[in-house]
C-alpha cells in the first residue's frame, strides 16, 4: 500500500547532461513533488561523484523526478526533458563531455518504456539530426552525494548555474509558463 496521498504519484529516472540542470528545471514545475540528483546506468555496484566524472563506472548523471500524474501530465514531463537539453548529441551536452552526460531515460515497465519511445517519436520531427536518447530498463539508483542535490538554489551566484542553467531555466520559462510553480502563484 502506498503511503497516503502518494499513490498516483510516478517516478522518471532521467539524465540529460550534468544533473544540476534538471534538477533546477524539474523543481520548477507544478505538480513535481520530489527531485533527486543521482546515478544509474553503470557496471560498478556504487557510484560517486568522482568515479562517475572520472568516466570508469558507466553510469550517467541523472535525476530521479518525481510528479503527481493529475497535476502535471507525463507527456509535458518528458517534453519539458527533450527541450531541457540536445537529445541529438551523444555523450556529451554543451562543455560537458564523456558518458557520464549521455541523454537517457531509465524505465521500470514496458508501458514507460513505451510512453518514452512515443515522446522521443514525436519529437524527432523538430530536430535535424537523429535523437540518440537512450532509453533502457532502470537499474540501480545511486543517490548522489548531498552537495549536488538541489546545487542550483544553494549556488545561484556559481558560474555554471548563470552560463549553463540560467539558459535553460529561461528557455522552460517561455514554453512552459503555465507549468510552473511561481506561474500558479499569480
Amino acid at each position: 500500500m502506498s503511503p497516503e496521498g502518494t499513490e498516483n504519484r510516478q517516478t522518471y529516472y532521467l539524465g540529460g547532461g550534468c544533473f544540476w540542470c534538471l534538477d533546477a528545471v524539474y523543481r520548477k514545475l507544478r505538480g513535481v513533488t520530489s527531485v533527486v540528483s543521482g546515478y544509474m546506468g553503470g557496471e560498478a555496484a556504487t557510484a560517486n561523484y568522482r568515479a562517475v566524472c572520472g568516466g570508469t563506472t558507466g553510469h550517467a548523471e541523472v535525476v530521479a523526478v518525481t510528479f503527481d500524474p493529475e497535476v502535471i501530465p507525463s507527456d509535458v514531463v518528458l517534453d519539458v526533458f527533450i527541450a531541457s537539453h540536445d537529445p541529438t548529441s551523444l555523450n556529451r551536452q554543451g562543455y560537458d563531455v564523456g558518458t557520464q552526460y549521455r541523454s537517457v531515460m531509465f524505465y521500470e515497465t514496458e508501458e514507460e518504456r513505451e510512453v518514452f519511445e512515443t515522446a522521443l517519436r514525436r519529437h524527432q520531427e523538430h530536430f535535424r539530426s537523429p535523437i540518440v536518447t537512450e532509453v533502457s530498463r532502470a537499474p540501480v539508483f545511486h543517490e548522489a552525494e548531498a552537495i549536488h542535490q538541489d546545487y542550483y538554489e544553494q549556488n545561484p551566484g556559481a558560474g555554471y548555474c548563470n552560463v549553463i542553467i540560467n539558459p535553460k531555466l529561461s528557455k522552460v520559462r517561455r514554453y512552459y509558463a503555465s507549468w510552473l510553480v511561481e506561474a500558479a502563484s499569480h
